[in-house]
């Protein structure tokens, strides 16, 4: 399985040219679908790129982080809403939620106090929660979007007094070894890319330290290469339910907040979100001293990119910027191919007196069925999600998709038994296409 080969030159001069004038020592770059690779390109030669080569991976870190949480969430260990108090005894910036820190909107500063984190060793949770002032909260809790890599920290923290377990170790236990994830380490593990400042006078390349950041690690410490994040990607796209649901996954993904007033860019529970057109990506962006990154997934086609640079940042471009032009070029030119068709079994017991035809306000609806789910689609009209629908009850049924997700759709008998009419959060359905209300 790979590119097209028109598409697969048009990436790698993408890539190409964006190294030469962005200036990177080395510029890696993956396309992938359903955790494999369609396409590996890179430019430059310190290192030659290569599929097997570590990079930083920076603020991607984060949506490994937010995973954890989410995880912990679904296991009952707390409640998004939860107060950081309640988990952090005594923290002067107790009164923001772990929802409003995974999302952006918690008010705190970017970073925490002291030398910038990133280029030195950082300390442990209990430094970290000690060096806390009232006066890291910048604004009101959800006034507007502010990215914190401080939030991630202290989410971290989190995790680690929760569990009584190091953040190092959860993520290799709970996230990496699950979804194999092997050349992902929490520091560098040869073959790696040497990270540089690139001097904008000379061109000349400064090496970068690499500090293991501590407390701070959850917002940026951990390494990884292209195929692994190729898992990673896919994971995004496709969840394995051993290590998250993919209700969960679909949560993450809901936008918390958005970062311009074009919303074409916002921010979920970890993953930001790039809207180019009518689609929409998720992933995140990377940055440590030395290396930019940036992952994007179109989750609908399982199509991602991955995209690693080995200099802090690119002259005139960006590598979020570079990913976007990739992903979107690849899906414009390999659009996804529709299902093939297959008869389903026939639907049996309520499902079946279900199935059909019926009317609301003039407007004509259809319901299929597929085991124990209905869907239910307006005939005839414009495209939209249509309505899916999973048995809780006799005569009861829940909304999982569309714009009746979590409501009830009731069924309504005659005195024989035999089903009537539909009734979906009072919108009430009959099979006579006069049927009103």
């Amino acid at each position: 399985m790979s590119l097209l080969p028109e598409t697969g030159r048009r990436v790698t001069g993408i890539v190409a040219r964006a190294q030469a004038a962005g200036r990177a020592p080395s510029l890696a770059l993956a396309v992938v679908r359903d955790r494999a690779l369609l396409h590996f390109t890179g430019a430059g030669e310190t290192p030659p790129p290569d599929p097997k080569t570590q990079y930083r991976l920076g603020s991607i870190t984060k949506t490994l982080t937010a995973t954890m949480i989410m995880q912990l969430r679904d296991e009952g260990f707390f409640a998004l809403d939860d107060l950081l108090y309640r988990h952090l005894p005594g923290t002067p910036v107790g009164g923001i939620t772990l929802r409003q820190l995974l999302g952006h909107v918690s008010g705190l500063q970017r970073e925490p106090a002291g030398p910038w984190w990133e280029r030195r060793a950082g300390g442990n949770v209990d430094q970290l929660l000690a060096d806390l002032e009232f006066d890291k909260i910048a604004m009101p809790p959800f006034r507007t979007y502010h990215y914190s890599n401080l939030a991630y920290g202290l989410l971290g923290a989190v995790l680690h007094r929760v569990t009584g377990e190091s953040w190092a170790d959860l993520v290799t236990k709970r996230v990496l070894d699950p979804l194999g994830m092997k050349r992902t380490t929490y520091h560098p593990v040869e073959p790696y890319a040497r990270g540089y400042v690139v001097h904008s006078l000379d061109g000349g390349l400064h090496e970068e330290p690499r500090p293991d950041t501590g407390a701070m690690a959850p917002a940026g410490q951990l390494w990884s290469t292209v195929t692994d994040m190729a898992k990673w990607a896919s994971f995004l796209a496709d969840p394995a339910p051993a290590v998250l649901a993919r209700a969960t996954v679909d949560e993450m993904c809901t936008p918390v907040v958005m970062q311009d007033e074009a919303w074409t860019a916002g921010h979920g529970l970890g993953p930001e979100l790039n809207r180019v057109g009518e689609r929409v990506y998720v992933g995140h962006g990377g940055s440590m001293p030395g290396y930019v990154s940036q992952l994007l997934v179109h989750r609908p086609s399982r199509v991602g990119v991955v995209a690693f640079a080995n200099s802090y940042g690119l002259r005139g471009t960006s590598i979020r910027a570079v990913a976007l032009e990739v992903l979107t070029a690849v899906l414009d030119a390999e659009p996804a191919q529709p299902q093939p068709w297959k008869p389903m079994p026939a639907p049996a017991g309520e499902a079946a007196e279900l199935c059909g035809r019926w009317w609301w306000m003039g407007g004509e609806y259809e319901v299929t069925a597929d085991g124990e789910e209905l869907t239910m689609a307006p005939v005839g009209a414009a495209a939209r999600a249509p309505w899916r629908f999973v048995r809780e009850a006799p005569d009861r049924w829940r909304g999982t998709a569309g714009s009746n997700t979590g409501e009830i759709l009731e069924v309504l008998r005659g005195p024989d038994g035999a089903v009537e009419k539909i009734d979906i959060a009072t919108f009430v359905f009959g099979r006579d296409p006069r049927h009103l209300a």
